[in-house]
């Protein structure tokens, strides 16, 4: 055999092993992706170009779902956060409680709760009506910032103590007209 005979066997055979490689990864390729297993209707097998399109389709697909997958896990993990905040806190609160058995409080009726809760909810929503409401996205673009300047630990405390004390000033100022009221009915 001649040393060109010898080049073109080897570039033959140097071919065939490509092209049995590629045929080996469309196979490969057709079997990984779900929908290129089934043979096309008149049911013959899918051309190489539709095992391309399909395996373009499906990774797409799997990145879709992927990424709404993530956003899914990310969102959770924001909840576990919280919640773990949230028991934290009553834990926090709990063991506080648990710490001074002594102590006895004098129980709230649920009529001063409510004008407390409700005083502090008309001093915060004299700053949350000013927010833009024209729509639902204007609305959730302004919350946030609103949130982080008016809803402040210290912010928050600030506003709590002032209707607590304006609170307790009226329901003194309530109680000693009763009692002036009730030594007046009492020394007629």
């Amino acid at each position: 055999m001649s040393y060109k005979e010898r080049r073109r066997e080897a570039h033959t055979q140097a071919e065939q092993k490509r092209r049995d490689a590629i045929k080996k990864g469309y196979d490969s390729l057709q079997e990984l992706v779900p929908t290129c297993q089934q043979t096309d209707a008149s049911g013959y097998k899918l051309s190489k170009a539709s095992v391309l399109q399909k395996s373009i389709d499906y990774i797409g697909y799997l990145l879709q779902n992927k990424k709404k997958l993530e956003e899914e896990r990310a969102s959770l993990q924001k909840e576990v956060m919280a919640l773990r905040i949230i028991q934290k806190n009553y834990e926090n609160m709990l063991q506080h409680q648990q710490t001074s058995p002594g102590r006895t409080e004098a129980r709230l009726s649920d009529d001063i709760k409510f004008q407390v809760f409700k005083a502090i909810m008309d001093e915060m929503f004299l700053t949350f009506e000013q927010l833009p409401m024209n729509d639902f996205a204007e609305l959730t673009s302004g919350v946030i910032p609103w949130l982080e300047e008016h809803c402040k630990p210290h912010l928050l405390r600030d506003v709590v103590n002032r209707m607590l004390t304006n609170i307790t000033t009226n329901y003194a100022t309530e109680c000693a007209q009763d009692v002036v009221a009730n030594r007046d009915m009492n020394s007629i």
